[in-house]
């Protein structure tokens, strides 16, 4: 009954912000919903934080910052408050009272410099009765959500909605939680700096944080750091951390990461990103031909940045650093100058596992992906981890190929999404692999998982795909067509039976109404 509650509340939020349509822009949809959406849900943590407070005997603390803050609740002067703006919700000046609310809230919360829209709505222009209408709906909105992840779920439905209308590959890539999960469970970012050149929503930080804290770890022992090219997007990342109480140093701007390093010096234990697939004319001729980040490697081309986004990620990790991250198929046997990088990248024994991802994961693409696993340090050593000791042999040389895509559940009709169990089955595999008595306890698995040596990398020419190395059965040499085609004939027989019976019934109705249909 609850997921059917939300579903419709989705739905109606959605028609509401349609109704925008002609006076905002599609692509503007989610900013315009998302920012209303985290003042409701901000104005209802601090009413319950004012409740409990007040219920504890201490209401003359109700009105001191440090009671709300101390417990990741932010403070809201009564103008800023949720009540306060559906009071005035059908007034003239709305868009201004709303634009004021955030305002005063970024400068009263410390936490929020720089994530709130400033002057937006006033700017945007929207009629009053229309940005009513939207009130209305967000206001029906029940916020307790005790995972604390309502705006990444609103965020997720929204982008899906408006990808068809931005056109696809033209929106956000919001990376699907069951996605961004599998690549923490792989590199297992427990502690240390943890880095995404294109951090967007800031998806990938508040999933590693839920996993680092269901394995019963510290989030305080993580660092994050982050880039966001985009305006909105990177104000909407730092609203989506603050309100999580996520610290996060995402620069001190939105800002391109190949021209803009707002990190140049930076060096992380782990990296997760999802960066634009095949993002073209990235750098113009001529242009970071120079740049630190392609040091002991051929400068990446201008046409893709796909291995400009590698190599920036290769810059950016410490001695032991291991990144997981996503590109589109092609950057694993492209020729040319990415062929000669990819050599690079193998040679020097950066490349640890290469997995194919299902198709349909993705609200804003449907093609298939590679979640690419480097790794500064493949040799045998023992690591403390999260309080246990973790013994890995010595992997150089090697490289997991893993083909996921006979796995994933239909997720909202046209989608798939990799189940905790198809995540717990790939993470096993790999952790297998890795660990000292892999012997016993790995083996290749046909269409499934191949570990290659070097050797046979090279062999086949630096490619990386993996149905090079992974073995797959060739099914059609097993079919027994005799009774492949009887059983074809029996499906075929029982559908033109319900075609007949379908028309009969038809016919019937006509007949009985008066207009009998003669063939």
């Amino acid at each position: 009954m609850r997921s059917r509650r939300k579903k419709y509340q989705w739905k109606a939020l959605w028609k509401s912000a349609d109704k925008l349509r002609g006076s905002v822009e599609p692509a503007e949809y989610k900013h315009v919903v998302l920012s209303l959406f985290f003042l409701k849900f901000a104005s209802d943590k601090f009413e319950a934080q004012r409740a409990k407070i007040i219920a504890n005997g201490q209401e003359k603390f109700a009105d001191m910052v440090a009671f709300y803050t101390k417990d990741n609740v932010f403070f809201l002067p009564p103008e800023c408050r949720w009540s306060y703006i559906m009071e005035n919700a059908k007034q003239e000046d709305i868009a201004l009272k709303i634009d004021t609310a955030l305002y005063t809230i970024e400068k009263t919360n410390p936490a929020l410099k720089g994530a709130l829209p400033d002057n937006y709505y006033s700017r945007l222009g929207i009629d009053t009765a229309k940005l009513a209408s939207l009130l209305d709906e967000i206001n029906k909105i029940n916020t307790d959500d005790q995972e604390n992840d309502i705006i990444g779920r609103v965020y997720e439905y929204f982008l899906g909605k408006f990808a068809l209308a931005e056109g696809k590959g033209k929106g956000e890539f919001y990376t699907p939680k069951c996605i961004v999960n599998l690549i923490a469970e792989m590199i297992e970012p427990y502690s240390g700096i943890l880095y995404d050149p294109c951090c967007g929503s800031g998806g990938m930080f508040v999933q590693s944080v839920k996993f680092v804290e269901a394995h019963r770890g510290n989030k305080k022992n993580i660092s994050i750091y982050g880039q966001e090219y985009t305006s909105t997007t990177y104000k909407l990342a730092k609203m989506n951390l603050a309100i999580r109480g996520i610290s996060a140093n995402l620069g001190e701007q939105a800002a391109n990461t190949f021209t803009n390093d707002q990190h140049k010096d930076l060096k992380a234990d782990f990296i997760m990103a999802n960066p634009p697939f095949n993002q073209k004319e990235w750098r113009g001729d001529g242009e970071l031909v120079d740049d630190p980040r392609w040091d002991g490697y051929e400068v990446p081309p201008t046409s893709n940045a796909n291995y400009g986004w590698i190599l920036n990620i290769v810059s950016k990790l410490s001695h032991d650093g291991v990144a997981g991250f996503l590109l589109a198929n092609g950057a694993l046997s492209d020729d040319s100058t990415e062929l000669k990088i990819r050599q690079q990248l193998i040679e020097n024994d950066l490349v640890e596992a290469i997995v194919i991802l299902p198709r349909n994961l993705f609200y804003t693409t449907d093609i298939s992906v590679t979640l690419w696993i480097l790794n500064k340090n493949k040799k045998a050593r023992m690591v403390e981890q999260n309080g246990s000791a973790k013994r890995y042999r010595d992997r150089e040389g090697e490289i997991l190929f893993m083909d996921l895509r006979q796995m994933g559940s239909p997720f909202e009709k046209k989608y798939i999404e990799l189940t905790e169990e198809d995540r717990a089955k790939v993470t096993a595999v790999y952790h297998n692999w890795q660990e000292e008595g892999f012997e016993t306890t790995y083996q290749d698995v046909p269409e499934f998982c191949y570990s290659a040596k070097r050797d046979e990398v090279q062999e086949k020419g630096y490619t990386l795909v993996p149905s090079r190395y992974i073995e797959f059965i060739n099914r059609d040499e097993n079919i027994d067509f005799d009774t492949k085609m009887k059983t074809l004939q029996g499906e075929l027989k029982e559908l033109l039976v319900e075609e007949e019976k379908s028309k009969a019934d038809l016919l019937a109705v006509f007949k009985e109404l008066g207009y009998e249909i003669k063939l």
